[in-house]
């Protein structure tokens, strides 16, 4: 009889580790229906969009994961979409001629809408890299005025080798492009061009890239232009100013940049098409179990979003983004199915954002219009992509070097007996955390991080895993081949959902909340929203 209820015991023990684990055929089903031609890449404000929300909102509902208010899953966003046409017309002056530019050939708008008027010729302002960075002692905007001029900026940051100024080999905030042109716009600049060395460099590319429906919050309207020039026409925009493009190139590796007005005029008349419409999030949550802290709160964050429909490439016009971030959601739809059979203390929050490919608007209005109070909000984990190597063993923290989100990841590496690794050089200069909806909560306040496999892994070498890493962003990354006919690796996805699913837990049970560490600016953020209970 012992002998029965030992066997009986090890039976139900075992029925109950199996719940707390990811399944690779349930990964595979969902994104075999996201990442499908049916869906048509997912583009924002299109039908694929529809089938997408309506798609993972239903799956949160077989899971059990409570509404939101008004008995929906849908927080929804109004969005404004603007696409530029070739009557586009952008001129550039200086003593010696006048040319007109060609859109996409020429230059590309980063960000477009009507009110992108500039009617008559405006001076341009070289201003390095774009930066005012305080912390850092730096001011590119220091000894010029560009009060209603338009300024031009190389992208990326000044070289350093040491870690306390720019952090060394490692981009930092001021690196991101979008924060150039916010900077740009507080010192009354009416445009801003960006200067592509290091990336944008590919300007077939980026034609690829922006020749789209481009998409913005409607309670925020960019009047700025924002350009993307080609650099094949750097050498007529700095003509006869004080330096030329190679000049600067060279300043630049010196690290001795300086700012200076230029020559050249600019002035621009678009034409563009335009509508207004209803996009959503979709939210799902998971009540915590204690009576104290189920009202603190953990996201889970995955951009459901993707190109949609673009330019044909071998014959296939469809984006259907299944490594971007399809495969993402999949996994994120599992890691919810198996957390709701666990007891958290903590409530989570299962956030699917629109609009990451636009810059980041799901996961933005989010932060500006919270369904639960930010200042409760302990931490987010954000899932852009996954593994696409099994058997890893290495654990990258993107973002883990800010808070105390590392501890947390620390132990559960050491729990599987897994390895801590930092980003692979050859990926640092892309500042990845700036690129993804976890730097819309970051910003927010809120300690985030994506978590992605190192190069470690048990049965390949470490080149051969990079080589995997590039091949997929050089011959896939928003294209129409990032699809369901490419080598996905669905045992690589169950392994990284099972290793979110004990770093989640750990997080909804510690009584210890996530913070930055001394020094992050984002702390700023948290301690505003403490303060004023946001």
């Amino acid at each position: 009889m012992k002998i029965f209820f030992l066997i009986l015991l090890i039976f139900i023990n075992i029925s109950a580790q199996t719940e707390y684990f990811a399944s690779a055929d349930s990964i595979k089903k969902h994104l075999n229906v996201l990442a499908s031609d049916n869906f048509e890449g997912r583009g924002v404000g299109s039908k694929g969009e529809i089938l997408t929300y309506n798609y993972i909102a239903n799956e949160f509902n077989k899971i059990g994961l409570k509404k939101i208010s008004n008995e929906t899953y849908f927080q929804n966003i109004l969005l404004h979409g603007s696409m530029a046409l070739d009557e586009s017309e952008l001129y550039l002056k200086n003593a010696l001629n006048e040319v007109k530019l060609k859109i996409q050939k020429d230059y590309i708008l980063y960000n477009t809408n009507s009110l992108n008027y500039i009617p008559q010729y405006k001076d341009l302002v070289f201003v390095g890299y774009g930066i005012i960075a305080l912390e850092f002692d730096y001011n590119d905007y220091l000894s010029v005025d560009v009060d209603n001029k338009i300024v031009i900026f190389l992208d990326g940051e000044p070289n350093s080798n040491d870690p306390t100024y720019f952090d060394a080999s490692n981009p930092t905030i001021h690196s991101n492009i979008e924060l150039k042109f916010r900077v740009a716009f507080s010192r009354g600049a009416i445009g801003a061009i960006l200067i592509p060395i290091n990336s944008y460099k590919n300007w077939i590319q980026v034609q690829n890239e922006f020749h789209k429906e481009n998409f913005s919050l409607s309670s925020f309207t960019n009047i700025n232009l924002n350009i993307i020039i080609n650099p094949l026409l750097l050498d007529i925009i700095f003509q006869g100013s004080k330096k030329g493009i190679k000049e600067i190139i060279q300043d630049h590796l010196r690290n001795k940049i300086e700012s200076f007005y230029l020559k050249t005029k600019l002035k621009f008349k678009g034409a563009f098409r335009e509508r207004t419409f209803f996009s959503r999030n979709v939210i799902g949550i998971k009540e915590g179990s204690d009576e104290k802290l189920k009202d603190t709160y953990l996201i889970i964050s995955a951009h459901y979003d993707h190109l949609g429909i673009g330019k044909s490439i071998n014959g296939d016009s469809i984006y259907n983004g299944a490594l971007d971030n399809g495969i993402g959601v999949a996994v994120m739809l599992e890691i919810a199915n198996v957390i709701k059979k666990i007891n958290t203390k903590r409530t989570i929050i299962f956030i699917a954002t629109t609009a990451e490919e636009n810059g980041l608007l799901g996961s933005k209005y989010y932060v500006d219009n919270p369904i639960f109070p930010l200042y409760k909000t302990i931490a987010n984990v954000n899932i852009d992509g996954v593994p696409i190597n099994r058997n890893f063993e290495g654990i990258i923290g993107i973002g883990s070097e800010f808070s105390s989100l590392k501890f947390f990841i620390e132990k559960v590496v050491k729990k599987k007996n897994y390895y801590i690794e930092e980003i692979p050089d050859e990926f640092k200069k892309f500042g990845v955390f700036n690129y993804s909806d976890q730097f819309a909560f970051a910003q927010a306040g809120i300690p985030s991080v994506l978590i992605y496999e190192g190069t470690k892994n048990k049965t390949k070498t470490e080149k051969e895993v990079i080589k995997s890493f590039i091949d997929y962003m050089i011959e896939k990354y928003h294209t129409p081949f990032d699809d369901l006919n490419q080598n996905i690796d669905y045992v690589a996805a169950e392994e990284y959902s099972n290793f979110l699913i004990e770093f989640i837990t750990e997080i909804a049970n510690s009584n210890i909340e996530p913070e930055w560490f001394t020094g992050v600016e984002f702390n700023n953020a948290r301690l505003r929203n403490r303060a004023e209970k946001k």
